[in-house]
């Protein structure tokens, strides 16, 4: 049996939490809550919605809103369809421009991309060499008739973070509302909703040790009577998404953000431990650099790029899972479009590599992808120098 490589792609998926397997198979089963949580006339059905309105408040705890301002979704991805789609397409009077960047996940580009093409107004805003989405940018692009702004909390190939708060502010004042795609967030940095400015907010469970499959969005007060829903038939979820909800995975999705909400200090601080070293090893390696502001991030993701004639990501797959560029692109094998919007070159792009630690990375991981990546460094220097 082969040896799987060191696992540093957290910001691609995360394994599932054992608790969260336990919690997700009672669930499972003839003997478990498997009711469907919209039959109300017998205990089946009744247990069953007891166990998502538990789960709902786990998670609205984590990220400090009202339970009942969340609607369960299939994931991240849904969750910003439903946001963008659901409020440009009950839009009104001359309020339809909309303001995203072109470094944003493909979940939210191409569904701004959609929509541009349906004659909305669109902004793309381009980042600063470092990576960052500054608020004078937004303030800039704010027009009369800006109805939306869409960015993401954490850059899933960088790891930087936007200011939400000195946005969410700006948007509010001109009048717009403002979308935030926090998968890359949740569980990383702390999110108070009851005080940020922000009317949308976009979640997903398996990039925070719970399933795939599902995800949730936050409803705030002035986006609920804006959005029109994307899923029809049956008026589950007040209406907003529509379907016979998965308990077993709502079940999973709640006791995984329980858990980052009782031990996310504590991961923070070991996973920033963990991140110093690793970056600290692979930047004093010659002709290796950071994409990305080096104070404004999370620790979890490190991207750099190996200027260094002949270098493939490709080849450290045998012994470390990383990525060169982000799920959602890796179907098309082309360079990454975050990357070329800091200014790199499609080459440089190529040779960059995202290492993202988790909660079961272990200082021996770091160790091991620091000595890996010298290793072959050394070699492409005796092949090509």
């Amino acid at each position: 049996m082969s040896t799987l490589p060191c696992y540093f792609d957290y910001a691609a998926t995360t394994p599932v939490d054992d608790r969260v397997i336990q919690a997700m198979v009672t669930c499972l089963g003839r003997e478990g809550t498997f009711g469907n949580p919209a039959s109300n006339s017998h205990a089946y059905g009744i247990l069953a919605r007891q166990a998502v309105e538990q789960a709902r408040r786990q998670v609205a705890e984590l990220v400090g809103c009202s339970a009942d301002d969340l609607i369960w979704t299939s994931g991240a991805t849904e969750s910003n369809n439903l946001a963008i789609k659901g409020i440009a397409q009950r839009a009104t009077g001359s309020r339809r421009h909309l303001i995203t960047s072109c470094i944003e996940h493909k979940a939210v580009i191409d569904t701004v991309r959609q929509l541009e093409q349906a004659g909305f107004p669109v902004t793309w805003l381009e980042p600063d060499s470092n990576g960052l989405i500054a608020p004078d940018a937004v303030r800039q692009a704010l027009r009369d008739d800006t109805l939306l702004v869409s960015l993401m909390l954490v850059n899933n190939e960088l790891g930087t973070l936007t200011d939400m708060a000195a946005i969410g502010e700006l948007v509010r004042e001109h009048g717009a509302l403002f979308h935030v795609d926090a998968a890359q967030g949740a569980g990383k940095v702390v999110i108070d909703l009851k005080a940020l400015p922000v009317d949308l907010m976009s979640f997903s469970a398996h990039k925070i040790y719970g399933p795939k499959g599902i995800g949730a969005l936050y409803v705030g007060e002035r986006a609920r009577p804006l959005l029109e829903a994307q899923m029809h038939g049956g008026g589950h979820e007040q209406g907003l998404r529509s379907g016979t909800l998965a308990t077993h995975q709502i079940v999973g999705m709640g006791a995984a953000y329980a858990l980052a909400a009782a031990e996310m200090a504590e991961e923070v601080q070991r996973i920033t431990t963990l991140s110093a070293q690793l970056r600290d090893g692979l930047l004093q390696l010659s002709g290796v650099s950071l994409n990305g502001d080096a104070q404004q991030r999370v620790p979890h993701t490190l991207n750099i790029c190996v200027d260094k004639a002949g270098f493939n990501a490709m080849s450290l797959s045998s012994e470390l899972a990383v990525s060169s560029t982000s799920a959602c692109n890796s179907a098309s094998s082309g360079a990454s479009h975050v990357l070329l919007a800091l200014g790199l070159t499609h080459a440089q792009a190529g040779s960059s590599l995202r290492l993202s630690l988790g909660r079961y990375t272990q200082a021996c991981d770091v160790e091991k992808a620091i000595a890996v990546i010298a290793g072959r460094l050394d070699s492409q220097s005796t092949t090509f120098w």
